[in-house]
């Protein structure tokens, strides 16, 4: 099951407590204060780990909890540091503070650690009070306690290119042709209910990654369809390929409207580097083809005329999405 958002409450441990105590030994009557400090409290760290690809784990356990340090001891011994708790997430996890909405990490690559709750300080011992007016010192500190927090998971997909287009515009039959990624494929909109990754091969030791996200529709800025649970999906994505159907409405019309709702959603994604492929060149009547020909998409953006089923112009689209990549001779 894919999971793509979560909220959990962090805490971290309090620290322990600093001693009070007095060296008191056979031939050491008045050796003075030797009260130890408090164990630091527990962190709670997110880290990111490779093999996880959603945030599922996160619809049956929602709380976590560091452990507390150990109190000081006599003879100066300072009290156990209380244990960390690591929570695991996907590459692509951004984290963001329930109480504002700010972003407080964005978790990109295997290893990337976040300290979601530090631990509290322990308390200082009586043996830092000692002066040279005050020698015993009754004094010691308690332990800072530690932080709780809501927290809002929310995963973005890792990818090179993002495949968008209308239900049904053939996302998915493509990405099932130049990858090694299975999507449901059927004649009906929202098949695909998922995102789903296709890392494609390029050459004999070059790939790039795929995203077909659900289909969208108009409104889908405002949640309408599927709306913008999978929009954020291709924010991460450095080149954007328009999926338009020419067996459908004019491709003019799908690609307006699916430049507009990306503006909606984010600007930035409007600016991104894009690539139109008309797609279903097999099934299309001449005069749609003809019509598809005439429309211009502007100078600086590639338009390639595919057929997933026939195979037809499939590599040129690879060739087009390798070159804007900036990863071509060209």
């Amino acid at each position: 099951m894919f999971i793509d958002t979560a909220t959990i409450t962090v805490r971290s441990g309090a620290g322990g407590n600093g001693a009070v105590s007095f060296r008191r030994e056979k031939f050491i009557p008045k050796g003075g204060p030797d009260g130890g400090n408090g164990g630091r409290g527990g962190d709670v760290i997110i880290v990111v780990d490779r093999h996880l690809t959603t945030l599922l784990d996160f619809r049956y356990k929602k709380s976590y909890k560091a452990g507390n340090g150990a109190k000081g001891m006599g003879a100066r011994k300072s009290g156990h540091g209380g244990h960390d708790v690591e929570i695991h997430v996907p590459a692509g996890t951004v984290v963001r503070d329930s109480a504002d909405d700010r972003v407080v990490a964005d978790l990109k690559s295997d290893g990337d650690r976040f300290v979601a709750a530090a631990g509290g300080k322990g308390g200082r011992g009586n043996m830092n009070f000692a002066t040279p007016t005050n020698q015993a010192p009754r004094k010691a500190e308690p332990g800072r306690e530690g932080v709780e927090r809501t927290l809002h998971l929310e995963l973005k997909l890792l990818a090179d290119v993002g495949l968008v287009g209308f239900p049904n515009a053939g996302k998915s039959t493509l990405i099932s042709r130049i990858s090694a990624a299975r999507p449901k494929i059927a004649d009906y909109p929202f098949t695909t209910l998922v995102p789903v990754l296709g890392i494609v091969r390029y050459e004999e030791f070059s790939s790039f990654v795929v995203a077909d996200i659900p289909g969208l529709i108009e409104g889908a800025h405002e949640g309408k369809g599927l709306g913008t649970r999978f929009l954020r999906h291709i924010e991460r994505t450095a080149v954007l390929v328009f999926m338009l159907d020419a067996t459908a409405e004019p491709v003019r019309e799908q690609y307006d409207t699916l430049l507009l709702e990306l503006k909606e959603h984010n600007p930035v994604l409007a600016e991104k580097p894009r690539i139109v492929a008309i797609t279903k060149i097999d099934a299309a009547g001449k005069d749609a083809l003809s019509e598809a020909k005439k429309v211009k998409f502007g100078d600086a953006t590639p338009v390639v005329r595919i057929s997933s089923v026939t195979g037809t112009g499939i590599r040129e689209l690879l060739e087009a999405c390798w070159k804007v990549l900036g990863r071509g001779k060209g």
